[in-house]
């Protein structure tokens, strides 16, 4: 990875974001999904709801880093809590 200049941290995340794409599309190759309404005030599929999640989580992940001194696992942790949420009842 020195060729990219990145950090282990931001390869991992890459990766461990690469590996949820995998494992979605094989999901969805196994068992397609159907679109459905939860909390979401939209209809939503899988894909639609892991979009979501992530996006959502990138801005906790900000609001934390902007907004406070406390460790980064903290808004992991709430992040992973909210990706679950929203994958299941979103």
């Amino acid at each position: 990875m020195n060729w990219m200049a990145w950090t282990t941290p931001s390869a991992l995340f890459f990766t461990g974001i690469g590996c949820i794409l995998f494992a979605m599309t094989c999901w969805e190759l196994k068992s397609p999904c159907v679109a459905r309404k939860g909390f979401l005030p939209i209809t939503t599929t899988r894909g639609d709801r892991l979009f979501i999640g992530l996006l959502s989580s990138a801005f906790i992940h900000l609001g934390f880093i902007g907004m406070t001194e406390l460790s980064i696992w903290l808004p992991f942790s709430v992040a992973l809590v909210w990706l679950f949420i929203v994958m299941k009842w979103g």
